[in-house]
């Protein structure tokens, strides 16, 4: 028997791959099946089943295309209803792999079709718990995602999720390994670890949402308190997932087109297209093409993109680093930006060198910033982080502007005053600062290295640290 976790960190997210005896299960695929395929095909093995533990929110899963590349059946859990054929297997309902077998364990809460997939030896004893989104390491599937689909309330969702766990999962061995669909960063859950599996034992001792002695009342009250909204993506990647998709083939051969300088900006002049700029945020400072929105993509991409970009229809035209054009096409289709129209050959080097106009972001750092503080030449600082990171600590003359509510703290902003950004380490700041540039906003100045690099320095008043729990 072999079980391999195969986890991507942009998305914080856990695939399997379960094989025994030349027959093997994908368990939640991302986009892009490739590498499934081949690992099969090197092992000599044959997909027997695509398992899904629910309908995703926060990507695009590639249970679709695995499904006719290998003509292997589809499983969901009960109440699953997709737009297409899938197998939707009974609670308790055992799937053969070789020698190893699977027993289906329905645990509605996080959604009402979620399900986890207990994993049992050739001798019959449970080794392993692929748990979706209803069990992660620290924390417990959020119970609001699914309130408009299950016609339940948030809090009678989390009372399904209460009597899943207590039935199905925790009165399981001890010694059993929990495999989870994600980890710390993801916005599926709100307080989960950065370790990707531990053993059911120790998560009965260490996870708040599985104390014995807690009432289903106090589960309720700990599982709804401090959710943030969730991303605006969510519910189109649930149709997504739910209804079907263009085949990833097609989205690669559609969005890796290369364009010179002058198609790009042909095609930029005559479509809606936006200008998605995915190179280091201080990279993106020092020049870029005029109206183009900066998320890097060695960062947390997909999150943000699906924050930024509400409309998964919305046509993008692409600047990367040069090499990096497949990768940045694929990335955005797992989270269902699919309507890429291409990228700018040879990246902003080339749109430079023609002569075109360019565009740059004042970035400052940390010892100037203090310098313009003390002459007063810093008066409208925004802190853009979470209102959880800013609560927790901040700048004592910052004001709080969210880049999770742009718009809202789009309100803040005086286009006749200068305002100087940051946010934890760079990332953020340069989104928000993009975002805004390109609606007209010019006065507005990066913080390199953000309140991290500041907390470095003991130059800056902050205010005192206040856990934020949860």
């Amino acid at each position: 028997m072999k079980v391999e976790q195969i986890y991507t960190g942009c998305l914080a997210q856990g695939a399997y791959y379960i094989e025994s005896e030349g027959e093997a299960v994908v368990i939640d695929p991302l986009r892009e099946v490739e590498p499934y395929l081949k690992k099969a095909e090197k092992n000599g093995a044959k997909i027997k089943y695509v398992l899904e533990t629910h309908f995703h929110a926060d990507f695009v899963s590639g249970h679709l295309d695995l499904s006719q590349k290998t003509g292997a059946p589809i499983v969901y859990g009960p109440n699953a209803n997709p737009d297409f054929k899938a197998h939707i297997a009974s609670d308790g309902e055992i799937l053969q792999v070789g020698k190893v077998s699977i027993k289906v364990l329905h645990t509605p809460g996080h959604t009402m079709e979620s399900t986890c997939y207990l994993l049992r030896d050739e001798s019959g004893k449970d080794v392993a718990l692929f748990s979706g989104d209803t069990l992660f390491i620290g924390d417990v599937g959020r119970p609001d995602l699914a309130q408009k689909a299950a016609y339940m309330t948030q809090e009678q969702l989390a009372e399904t999720l209460f009597d899943s766990l207590r039935m199905k999962i925790m009165p399981l061995a001890d010694d059993i390994v929990v495999y989870p669909a994600h980890g710390a960063g993801s916005a599926c859950g709100k307080n989960m670890s950065k370790e990707t599996s531990d053993s059911l034992g120790h998560q009965k001792m260490v996870n708040y949402a599985l104390r014995a002695d807690m009432t289903k009342a106090e589960f309720v009250k700990e599982v709804t308190d401090g959710l943030m909204p969730p991303p605006a993506y969510f519910p189109l990647n649930v149709a997504m997932n739910k209804q079907g998709y263009d085949s990833i083939d097609v989205v690669m051969q559609r969005g890796a087109r290369a364009l010179s300088p002058r198609a790009f900006e042909a095609a930029a002049n005559e479509t809606d297209a936006l200008l998605l700029d995915t190179r280091a945020p201080q990279t993106f400072a020092k020049g870029f093409v005029p109206n183009s929105i900066n998320i890097g993509l060695d960062g947390s991409f997909a999150p943000w993109v699906g924050a930024m970009i509400p409309d998964l229809k919305q046509e993008i035209l692409l600047i990367t680093e040069p090499g990096r054009e497949e990768e940045t096409v694929m990335r955005l289709a797992r989270v269902g930006y699919d309507h890429c129209l291409g990228f700018l050959e040879g990246g902003f080097d080339a749109w430079k060198s023609e002569g075109r106009e360019v565009d740059t972001i004042e970035s400052i750092d940390v010892q100037e910033f203090a310098t313009r503080i003390a002459n007063g030449e810093a008066e409208n600082i925004l802190d853009v982080r979470k209102p959880g990171e800013y609560e927790a600590e901040h700048l004592n003359i910052a004001e709080t502007a969210p880049l999770d509510f742009l718009n809202d703290s789009m309100l803040l902003i005086d286009k006749k005053k200068t305002y100087h950004v940051h946010c934890a380490g760079g990332y953020r700041s340069m989104i928000f600062i993009s975002a805004l540039r390109a609606r007209g906003y010019d006065n507005l100045i990066d913080i390199a290295g953000g309140f991290a690099a500041m907390k470095k320095t003991g130059q800056f008043v902050t205010t005192e640290f206040v856990c934020s729990g949860k």
